[in-house]
């Protein structure tokens, strides 16, 4: 069973020979090639190197497009760039600070030249270079984040509130926006598309509940109309709308270390989780023998229907020893290790 194989199986319910192993790389993907991540961001030859050269070394079973939000820039945002840094967005000259010219906004076409484009052809040549052995990952924006990203988060805040109707509006723009773009993405290699919505952890229950579960449904249910598998990741702390998240349809959902995996898996019984080893404490500050712990505890905790991953991001500087250490874990196990149940080996 080769990685792709194992991913798509575990997604389906089908027999798996191990538990796959799926982090978030991108500067330390960059890192690993010895390149600048402003490189790795401008450059899809280098992601897509990047993603291949650092899935072989350290055994994961997928590689992601995932860099930053490229939609902003093809829709006329200003976004600033650095050398070895991600992009960055200014609040202060977000795109809709004027609120009346989504109006006027058009949904970019991916393949139109700009930097969409670039993330596209990265799902390409992974697909290419993997011949067939790993899942390629495209990635796409959330509703709340993208929304964020174009009118400033202090205002799409304050916007939830004041105007309803503009909010519902624009995250409607923005799924249409995503469902071209992962489209796109899909024709080029993608079979799994990664949905990223930090921002939708900061806005409450109720908010959540009735803005951005019509959206996200709406987005997932595009996706699964396409033949897409479908990831959510969310950052931050999830815990007070775990139980929906796991309700939108996701194939799978990422849980951030502030949401306890117990508490994750008993809202969502039979949803594959992914993550929750903590980036920085454990990945990046502690030893293998720590790493090997927390990776076996969220395995128990998360029971059969698990993705090995850190919460978020793999930090750039974290010890190889370290991911080697989940590598190993996963490389020996099928099973809930407390339990002594089995998945069936393929």
């Amino acid at each position: 069973m080769n990685s792709r194989e194992r991913v798509l199986a575990m997604i389906d319910g089908r027999p798996v020979d191990r538990i796959p192993f799926m982090p978030i790389t991108m500067m330390f993907a960059a890192d690993q090639i010895g390149v600048k991540y402003g490189q790795y961001v401008e450059d899809p030859k280098i992601l897509a190197e990047a993603q291949v050269r650092t899935a072989e070394r350290f055994g994961f079973d997928h590689v992601s497009g995932i860099t930053d939000a490229p939609e902003v820039s093809d829709l006329g945002g200003a976004v600033r760039f650095f050398d070895d840094q991600p992009p960055a967005l200014d609040e202060s000259e977000s795109l809709l600070i004027d609120r009346t010219k989504l109006a006027g906004l058009k949904v970019p076409d991916p393949l139109g030249g700009g930097r969409m484009l670039d993330r596209v052809r990265a799902c390409q040549l992974m697909k290419e270079m993997t011949a067939g052995e790993k899942i390629v990952e495209g990635w796409i924006e959330g509703p709340c984040g993208q929304a964020a990203n174009l009118r400033g988060i202090n205002r799409l805040m304050l916007d939830f509130t004041d105007d309803s109707t503009f909010v519902r509006d624009l995250l409607d723009f923005i799924v249409e926006l995503e469902l071209r773009f992962a489209r796109a993405e899909m024709e080029a290699g993608a079979e799994l598309m990664g949905v990223g919505d930090p921002a939708a952890s900061l806005v409450g229950p109720r908010i959540f509940s009735e803005f951005i579960v019509p959206a996200q449904r709406k987005l997932v249910s595009g996706l699964k109309a396409m033949g897409l598998r479908t990831r959510s990741h969310i950052c931050g702390n999830t815990r007070r709308i775990q139980k929906e998240r796991g309700n939108l349809g996701y194939d799978i959902v990422d849980v951030d270390t502030m949401a306890p995996l117990a508490e994750a898996r008993a809202q969502m019984p039979k949803q594959v989780i992914l993550g929750n080893v903590a980036c920085v404490e454990v990945l990046r500050n502690g030893t293998p023998e720590l790493v090997h712990e927390t990776v076996a505890k969220c395995h128990e905790d998360a029971g059969a229907l698990y993705i090995a991953a850190a919460g978020c991001e793999v930090p750039r500087d974290t010890p190889p020893a370290n991911l080697h250490a989940i590598r190993e874990y996963v490389q020996q196990h099928t099973a809930v290790p407390a339990s002594g149940s089995r998945l069936p080996v393929a």
